[in-house]
């Protein structure tokens, strides 16, 4: 009798095999021949050896995706429900592999494998399983109209249709997740893609690549291209692309749209924030502390919609601050694969001299570091989490995005004045209030101009509830029924009868 693989075994087995391009349903090795490594941020130590995508794969991918979306191809003859049926297989399969994705995102992220699985790939899971009830539900309207200056009797009904091929660019912080969040809805809606993940975290991607082939989709629907910002680009700018979608930097994002402006491609956008987390002198303490500590610290710091401006009311400061801090001192930072650690690497060493490099530029400015303020240990990407006092809206540290576990605790005196301050920043994907006052939070919450405002908890997401943000905080929305509306045309027809 076999013995079953341990869940070591089979994230290794997958770890060590070939990592090739998913193009028309067939695993191929890079145009070029070439391939890039991926690191473990825990060790600094090649993980895996990726096929290099450029330009040319591209290429090939975009006429795969065009050949699945012709009229006459499998996927568009395959009607709503087994569409439906397909999405949900997905889910299934994503949760009886949950063990070797979670060990997956834990080696090439740098994440807890513990929370990669309560966290990532259980909401990757549930994602799909929220869109596959979808394809059955998309639907158009009759419309009465009175076609004047024309009068007569009409017929005017609405269509919505596929949009078309889609590009599709996702980040590295979490990697399954964010696949998910992009694949489930444009597989809901009909439509087929290219999907280009992160270059530092390929490898969860290309696994449930081999998961969707497994539920049966037809070959050329989903593609995968693993590479660089050049063949982000190229898909961005590809004329036979009909839209692309990208979760990432608001710098990148701004380049996204120049170079989809060649055809004029639908563009959504799911970018950076600064977001202000707002702790109201009624408010519960114990809750307040977790809330704060959870919407800095969560995988590392390293989310868009981080609570990294801390506005804590005066009477309370003093101990709020302690609290977090205490919080943060209690964190058990080590490599995701450790079954006790709660915070891991960040996921480079770019983005960990970024850090650094804030933590410095705080110093220099006045900051002062409360717990934390540099790096832990000497091996791997790990950055103590830190909570920085002192701070003023001209430092960098609390007017950019710093991606990390950091975060700056910012008194203030009347609840009158709290929103415009939490709501001066070019950002506006998220805030979070805490108060026992129920009007009060409420009406913070509509005042504040932030695309998710969490009252009284902090991080909290569901496959139901929309996410994006304002102002350059993004374009459009994920998750939720109105993420449909990213792939979807309508069609007005209009018959005389």
């Amino acid at each position: 009798m076999a013995v079953a693989e341990s869940v070591e075994q089979r994230a290794d087995s997958f770890v060590r095999s070939p990592h090739r391009l998913l193009i028309d349903g067939e695993w191929v090795e890079a145009a070029s021949g070439q391939t890039f490594e991926t690191i473990n941020p825990a060790t600094e130590e090649v993980l895996a050896e990726v096929a290099h995508g450029q330009a040319e794969d591209i290429e090939r991918a975009v006429r795969a995706a065009r050949k699945a979306f012709a009229d006459d191809s499998p996927w568009r003859r395959m009607n709503a429900s087994d569409r439906g049926r397909l999405i949900w297989r997905v889910a299934e399969l994503i949760e009886e592999h949950a063990d070797e994705f979670a060990m997956l995102e834990s080696l090439d992220n740098g994440k807890p494998y513990h929370i990669a699985k309560a966290a990532d790939v259980a909401l990757a899971a549930d994602l799909f399983r929220y869109m596959a009830g979808w394809p059955t539900k998309i639907e158009g309207t009759t419309v009465p109209i009175s076609a004047l200056p024309a009068p007569g009797e009409y017929l005017a009904y609405t269509l919505r249709e596929p949009v078309g091929v889609v590009g599709q660019i996702i980040p590295w912080n979490f990697p399954l997740l964010m696949a998910a969040w992009k694949l489930g809805p444009v597989l809901a809606c009909g439509c087929t893609v290219v999907l280009k993940p992160a270059e530092q975290t390929p490898l969860s991607a290309l696994r449930l690549g081999e998961l969707l082939q497994e539920a049966g989709l037809p070959d050329g629907v989903v593609n995968i291209v693993t590479g660089f910002g050049d063949a982000g680009a190229a898909l961005a700018a590809h004329d036979d692309v009909d839209k692309v979608a990208f979760t990432g930097s608001t710098e990148v994002g701004k380049l996204i749209v120049q170079a989809a402006a060649g055809n004029l491609k639908k563009v959504t956008l799911e970018l950076g924030g600064k977001s202000p987390n707002v702790v109201f002198a009624d408010a519960d303490p114990e809750s307040a502390i977790i809330g704060a500590a959870n919407g800095i610290f969560f995988n590392h710091g390293q989310c868009c919609n981080a609570g990294s401006r801390l506005y804590v009311q005066k009477p309370i400061f003093d101990d709020i601050v302690a609290g977090v801090a205490d919080q943060a001192k209690q964190i058990k930072v080590a490599p995701g694969t450790d079954p006790e650690a709660q915070m891991g690497p960040l996921i480079s060493d770019e983005q960990f001299e970024k850090v650094l490099g804030y933590l410095d530029s705080g110093r220099g400015d006045g900051a002062e570091a409360v717990v934390g303020g540099s790096r832990h240990g000497d091996r791997g990407y790990f950055v103590q989490p830190t909570v920085l006092t002192h701070t003023n809206p001209s430092m960098k540290v609390e007017r950019e995005e710093i991606f990390g576990p950091v975060v700056c605790a910012i008194p203030f005196d009347s609840p009158e004045e709290i929103v415009p301050v939490a709501n001066d920043t070019n950002y506006g994907l998220a805030a979070g209030v805490f108060t026992r006052d129920i009007s009060k939070a409420h009406r913070t919450a509509k005042r504040l101009r932030a695309g998710t405002v969490w009252i009284n908890t902090y991080h909290v997401f569901d496959a139901a509830m929309p996410f994006g943000g304002y102002k350059e905080s993004g374009w459009g929305r994920e998750m939720g029924h109105q993420v449909l509306n990213n792939y979807l045309e309508t069609k007005s027809v209009v018959t005389a009868l």
